[in-house]
């Protein structure tokens, strides 16, 4: 077998996928440099160094056969983390290019399209969460900061809702997982990789007195407007699960 190892950005795996079929090889896997294991040390290894222009002409060829729709189903796959990831989508870039008259992305009969569906179901259930559950707290600099911890890599999928919601505003989220963020200063929304791991303790020193006064207000006004005899756990557990819990002032 060969192992191609590659990057682990977008464009990595799609330069990998490229030169699958480039040097036509058949028996074949690909996988992050990050998550090789030592046990396929007796892999024959391909080093793949990321070209925009080799992915680029991968993803082409694919708006042509699945559409738009189609390549964002596979970027929610690469964003999911299963550790089948790249299997997943070379089988369904192979499916395509074999059958490119059909959307092979509907054909449940096979297991791998099977699973992608579900796995864009769960990381679409993801995003819509995470743009309901997010919380911004103001900061001494004026920045409203959120800080989210989603089971999915679903931070470049959000990006959008919360530039065109919170336009006139300076803000950032941040991936406590993965330890990564975006920040908008009113023009521009872009990623940004500190070198060090956010200090949580230190990060709640930074709160404006005005944030402060007002998760207090907030806490104080949704205990006072609970209705005992109305409670309902089972229910409220279902529409926000436990998990998102951290993320709601009025739980604290």
């Amino acid at each position: 077998m060969t192992t191609l190892l590659y990057d682990g950005s977008f464009d990595g795996l799609f330069t990998a996928i490229f030169e699958v079929f480039e040097y036509r090889y058949q028996d074949v896997e690909i996988c992050s440099k990050e998550n090789f294991l030592l046990e396929n040390m007796f892999a024959e290894i391909h080093e793949v160094t990321t070209q925009q222009e080799k992915s680029e002409r991968v993803l082409n060829k694919l708006e042509q056969n699945i559409g738009k729709s189609g390549i964002h189903q596979l970027l929610q796959v690469f964003l999911s983390e299963d550790p089948e990831m790249e299997k997943l989508i070379l089988s369904a870039v192979k499916q395509s290019i074999k059958h490119p008259e059909e959307n092979i992305l509907q054909n449940f009969a096979d297991n791998d399209i099977l699973k992608i569906s579900k796995i864009c179901k769960s990381v679409s259930r993801e995003r819509h969460r995470m743009t309901a559950f997010v919380r911004f707290e103001k900061l001494q600099d004026e920045i409203y900061f959120a800080k989210i911890d989603p089971d999915f890599n679903v931070l470049p999928l959000i990006r959008k809702h919360f530039k065109d919601r919170y336009a006139d505003q300076k803000w950032m989220i941040y991936d406590l997982r993965r330890h990564y963020g975006l920040l908008y200063d009113l023009e521009n929304c872009e990623f940004f990789y500190p070198d060090e791991k956010l200090d949580l303790n230190q990060y709640q020193q930074k709160f404006h007195e005005e944030e402060k006064k007002y998760q207090t207000l907030w806490q104080s006004y949704f205990t006072k407007t609970n209705i005992k005899e109305r409670k309902n756990t089972k229910l409220h557990i279902q529409h926000v699960p436990k998990r998102y819990w951290k993320y709601l002032t009025e739980k604290w």
